[in-house]
């Protein structure tokens, strides 16, 4: 599967964005997808993911209530949408997926995004 990750931006505190990922290739739907970020000098952290199954999705503590992950199979795409951001959330943003499985934080992702730069102004 190809991954392709859009709609970063420049955007001031507490205001948002929605981050897409679309994906081509194989049966999206069989999936796990999460959101990573890595901002500037810092190591990439997961963000958030949902199993194949859509039956949970995984969020890190630092966005939790401000983020909301979903997926639509037919339009074979996830969306990040972010709320109430903040300085620290100043990152590139990746989407990756995985066959099957859950979209847990520890999980090995086996396909990436080109990454998309998110900058929150103070």
């Amino acid at each position: 599967v190809q991954l392709q990750a859009s709609g970063g931006g420049l955007v001031q505190a507490g205001g948002s964005l929605r981050l897409s990922c679309a994906a081509s290739g194989r049966t999206f739907a069989n999936y796990a997808m999460a959101w990573f970020r890595q901002g500037p000098g810092k190591e990439r952290e997961f963000v958030s993911g949902v199993g194949w199954t859509g039956e949970r999705t995984n969020y890190a503590d630092s966005v939790k209530g401000r983020f909301t992950l979903s997926r639509d199979n037919a339009k074979n795409t996830v969306y990040l949408q972010m709320n109430s951001l903040k300085p620290e959330d100043t990152a590139v943003y990746y989407c990756a997926g995985r066959f099957y499985g859950s979209g847990n934080p520890g999980a090995k992702y086996d396909y990436w995004g080109q990454g998309t730069q998110v900058t929150v102004s103070s």
